[in-house]
């Protein structure tokens, strides 16, 4: 019992870490784990695009129409039933996204909060809004951008004019925006075409030579987002708020970037971009990826490709991939598909886009576990139809699994129980030696044939799974929002009346009486204050691990009511 004590505080101090992690987190100051947040000298502004480099490296210059007054540039707003985006016609960027189907995370409300408004710990609650992917403003800078990989022909520099046509989809299944420029002979042709239900936006390119003489243009296509880390980011490494921009490709799988990294990547080689990533590659894909969502861009056309990172200006970085359109002969055409996705990362869906786009969804270093367990939830799922009860169906089904090591652990801490008086009096007996105490408990369990780590397994199984269950709700989308019943309606999100954890106060209680009591009465008195801190620390988790242990401890109970009446011998059973 020793052992298994011993367990139980390595579980509680760990539960203490993520309960401060949790309590930062909600009150939205940074985590004591994670680095001061980076700051930019000049704040993002709509002028970002203009001091953007050009995809090969090179500055942009000044060529014939590619810097624009202001009257000629052209805001264009299209709405879908999953999107508002905005297109500048200078560049033909993306620098505004919103999710109309996704809202920002309200924080739960509970009975202290007013309270913690009036005394200025914690901020008035405001008007929930969209989510916000590309944006270009004071506090972000989050852009799409594409364009021809040469400062003479068009880029996202160059002014582009908009063909006329519907900015909506007004009852149809798609809705298209075609942009054209010509720089120097060579004419660029965007066409983004939204798509009804779909975060996943074509976009093609089309180059047509209008000189004498072929020309060689490479494509690139590129996301811009700044340095600057949200507050609140976690230490845990999956849950939390973060940005990464990410590459895929064939060669090198999903590589996970760090804006940082490429700061100083680029200081130490004076901007050759000579960063630590696949540098070229058959097949692949960047991206930008946070909390919950993710833009990539995915070039559609097979062959060769490059793959960029590079600052931008302070504090704005680029992630792009360069396609070699090959030679284009005078008065020919060539195209060239890709898919811009700005949205949820939902696996099912990230799954059809493109290979290796669902690795965006980061379950740090206990990916091994969280797969396989997100995957049984999502069939459980499809056949429940509420997250709160997949969450109930999983559990029972865990502890169906783990049945024959509980019991085997039960009967274990039975016989201990009654051995209890037996230990009491050998550690009277050899108080001063305890090197004869020791080898006098072992004599005793091998005369009773207990084994004396029997109990700890259970838990020691319990805890990668109580972590990693942590990790899914915080990382899978599909939760976020998800009611159960009554109360909860998020259960990625604290149970805002705490009935949860008063129930799991209250069942932990009663299991805790059910186990055998340290013959110590402070280490007694210690177990039996477990529940109410545990408790605690649950008012911050989210309500959904917290029903899981709830299920759990309740099921253990009738558990243990089965095997100390059914399983275990008369003389062995707990009384």
């Amino acid at each position: 019992m020793d052992i298994k004590r011993t367990v139980l505080w390595v579980i509680f101090t760990m539960s203490l870490f993520m309960l401060w992690d949790n309590w930062a987190r909600y009150n939205g100051k940074p985590s004591m784990f994670s680095p001061a947040p980076q700051t930019s000298s000049a704040p993002a502004s709509a002028s970002a695009s203009a001091q953007a480099v050009a995809a090969n490296g090179a500055a942009a210059a000044a060529a014939p129409g590619a810097a624009a007054p202001a009257a000629q540039r052209e805001l264009i707003t299209i709405t879908t039933d999953v999107f508002k985006a905005q297109i500048d016609t200078l560049g033909g960027e993306v620098n505004h996204l919103e999710l109309l189907q996704f809202k920002d995370h309200p924080q739960p409300k509970h009975f202290w909060d007013p309270f913690l408004e009036v005394i200025g710990v914690k901020e008035k609650a405001k008007d929930v809004k969209n989510i916000v992917l590309f944006d270009d403003g004071k506090k972000r800078t989050y852009l799409a951008q594409s364009g021809l990989a040469n400062e003479l022909w068009p880029n996202h520099k160059s002014v582009f004019t908009a063909k006329p046509g519907p900015r909506e989809l007004a009852g149809g299944d798609t809705v298209q925006l075609v942009l054209e420029a010509e720089q120097n002979g060579v004419k660029l042709s965007k066409t983004f075409t939204f798509k009804k239900g779909s975060y996943a936006i074509d976009v093609r390119h089309a180059v047509t030579n209008q000189t004498a003489a072929p020309v060689t243009p490479s494509l690139y296509l590129q996301l811009v987002h700044d340095g600057t880390k949200p507050e609140g980011a976690s230490f845990m490494g999956g849950p939390g708020e973060f940005y990464a921009p990410a590459i895929y490709s064939d060669a090198e799988k999903f590589q996970k970037l760090d804006f940082e990294k490429i700061h100083k990547a680029e200081k130490e080689s004076a901007g050759s971009s000579n960063n630590n990533h696949v540098k070229s590659a058959e097949q692949g894909w960047v991206a930008v990826i946070q909390h919950f969502f993710v833009s990539a861009f995915i070039p559609q056309d097979k062959g060769q490709r490059e793959f960029r990172t590079a600052q931008v200006r302070d504090n704005v970085y680029s992630v792009s991939t360069i396609v070699p359109l090959g030679a284009i002969a005078a008065g020919a055409t060539k195209e060239s598909n890709a898919t811009l996705y700005a949205g949820p990362q939902t696996t099912s869906v990230l799954e059809k886009i493109a290979p290796g786009l669902e690795l965006v969804k980061d379950y740090g270093i206990l990916a091994i576990i969280c797969k396989p367990m997100f995957w049984l939830m999502d069939v459980l799922h499809s056949a429940i139809g509420n997250w709160g009860w997949t969450i109930v169906a999983f559990t029972v089904l865990i502890k169906l699994a783990l049945f024959p090591l509980s019991a085997a652990g039960f009967r274990s801490m039975a016989k201990m129980k009654v051995m209890t008086p037996k230990m009491q009096d050998l550690r009277e007996r050899y108080k001063n030696d305890p090197q004869r105490l020791n080898q006098a408990m072992m004599e005793l369990y091998k005369t009773e044939k207990i084994n004396p780590f029997g109990g700890c397994l259970p838990i020691l199984i319990q805890m990668p799974i109580f972590l990693a269950l942590y990790w899914v709700l915080q990382a899978s989308v599909e939760m976020r929002g998800a009611p159960w019943i009554g109360w909860i309606t998020d259960l990625t999100s604290p149970d805002p009346l705490f009935i949860l954890p008063v129930i799991y106060a209250i069942s932990m209680y009663i299991t805790t009486k059910l186990n055998p009591a340290p013959a110590d009465p402070v280490q007694a008195k210690m177990m039996m204050m477990m529940p109410l801190v545990f408790s605690v620390m649950f008012f911050f988790f989210p309500s959904g691990l917290v029903l899981y242990w709830v299920v759990n401890n309740i099921l253990s109970i009738g558990q243990q009511w089965v095997i100390n009446n059914k399983l275990i011998p008369a003389e062995h059973r707990t009384k």
